[in-house]
């Protein structure tokens, strides 16, 4: 849940698909944005979430708002046009696809009661984090935390004691036993299907998956955690949600197949480690902590080959002049003693 990177100075031109060919990555916000509309839909009309109904258009409205305005403020300081300019409606209606599915996100995955506030509060990091929060790839600034996980994270840091996450029955809470079952069902299909084949991020999603079985059992056997408790979130409609619409973000993860598998399996044992803690909202925590590490991890490889660039370039030190010569004229080059041709 995400948007495009977003370049500090000019840099190479990314490469376009190929002539009458859909851009993937259009494509995969496009189908994320469709999934999270389809399903809020759903959501306030058959399966009892607990929110206003007014609030997800309020969200959005807040989103395009901010997105736009900090849009406007990253093109000034950069000094280039805004991404949204130049193409229209199109244009516009693609730059917005983000802030859309960040808007939806927050709002469907946070519970204050009747306090819309926080929600506005939410959403506006989450958008602004894309602006304020960036590390510098291979000479373009990339943003690295996860907007939505960002938004929220930041939401239970600063109203936690009385704000939360949805409740988790609000996903099946009017649906009958069979619809409770295909529910996850359906959200796991229609999420490894975009994952698969527009956003490639399978690797990571095995990784994840696998590290957390792996580090349920760890708990178990260490700490005598229950197995149930430690495996049952997996089984649960936000868990599938988290898995396939939150973590596989694909601007703020990895492109390469082993650093996805790296990146998701480190989000699973950040996840044990914080449970060990007693760390409640684990899920979101153990994301940002991981986007956060990463996104140090690129400033600090930048600044040490910058440093190193730096050091190759640095002029050699001038070799010491020799001893003047007693009554050499000065920028003379002669080995006469009086340092003048004779008459």
């Amino acid at each position: 849940m995400t948007a495009t990177a977003q370049p500090a100075t000019a840099a190479p031109a990314q490469a376009l698909p190929a002539p009458g060919k859909p851009d993937p990555r259009y494509l995969a916000l496009r189908n994320f944005a469709i999934s999270i509309s389809v399903f809020n839909i759903f959501g306030y009309t058959l399966l009892g979430f607990e929110q206003p109904w007014l609030w997800p258009f309020v969200a959005v409205i807040t989103a395009y708002s901010a997105e736009l305005v900090f849009e406007m403020i990253s093109a000034w300081a950069y000094r280039r046009a805004p991404r949204f300019t130049g193409r229209g409606v199109r244009g516009l209606y693609e730059f917005l696809l983000p802030a859309h599915i960040t808007a939806l996100a927050v709002n469907m995955l946070t519970y204050g009661n009747n306090q819309l506030l926080p929600i506005i509060f939410g959403v506006i990091i989450g958008v602004g984090g894309k602006h304020a929060l960036q590390a510098p790839v291979n000479g373009r600034m990339r943003h690295f935390m996860n907007p939505s996980n960002f938004g929220i994270t930041v939401l239970l840091l600063c109203f936690g004691s009385w704000f939360s996450i949805a409740p988790p029955y609000q996903f099946t809470e009017n649906a009958n036993t069979f619809f409770r079952v295909m529910i996850p069902l359906i959200i796991a299909t229609a999420g490894t299907v975009i994952n698969a084949l527009l956003t490639k991020r399978t690797p990571l999603i095995v990784g994840w998956l696998g590290a957390f079985a792996i580090q349920a059992f760890l708990r178990h056997w260490i700490w005598d955690v229950s197995l149930f408790s430690a495996l049952g979130p997996m089984t649960g409609v936000a868990f599938v949600l988290f898995t396939n619409y939150m973590i596989s973000d694909p601007g703020t993860t990895p492109s390469k197949g082993w650093p996805q598998f790296m990146f998701g399996s480190s989000v699973a044992f950040v996840y044990a480690i914080l449970m060990v803690f007693n760390v409640v909202y684990t899920l979101f925590f153990a994301t940002s902590l991981v986007c956060l590490l990463r996104g140090l991890g690129w400033w600090a490889a930048h600044l040490i080959a910058k440093r190193r660039t730096a050091g190759a370039w640095a002029p050699a030190e001038q070799a010491p002049r020799p001893a003047a010569v007693p009554g050499a004229v000065p920028g003379t080059s002669t080995g006469s003693p009086t340092g003048s041709i004779a008459a």
